[in-house]
């Protein structure tokens, strides 16, 4: 059996770099383990409404669907913070476009 390098092309966080971003400048993707993916706001459909656009995005881009471990709501009730914190647990591989590369990889065969 031969073993095959596959190349990832990985920002400074280790994400692909054609990873759709979170829009809204309060959510954002955080470190591995488990890459947590946050959506923060005040209204939570607002909240949902953004990561579920993100997730579209992302399960577009990645061509199958992300690995979301555990969905995570909390709140945050200090003051001039958004209220609702809501995080999707990501399979840092699929962050970092593992599963793309490899179909881009076995094409080019």
């Amino acid at each position: 059996m031969t073993e095959r390098t596959i190349q990832l092309e990985l920002d400074e966080q280790g994400l692909a770099l054609g990873l759709p971003a979170p829009s809204h400048p309060q959510d954002h993707v955080h470190d591995v383990p488990y890459r947590p993916v946050q959506f923060r706001d005040d209204d939570l459909p607002t909240a949902l409404e953004r990561c579920a656009h993100w997730l579209r995005s992302a399960q577009e881009w990645l061509g199958e669907p992300v690995d979301v471990v555990s969905i995570h709501l909390d709140y945050d009730d200090r003051e001039g913070a958004p209220y609702y914190d809501l995080k999707l647990l990501c399979n840092e591989e699929d962050l970092a476009g593992a599963p793309r590369a490899l179909r881009d990889a076995a094409n080019e065969s």
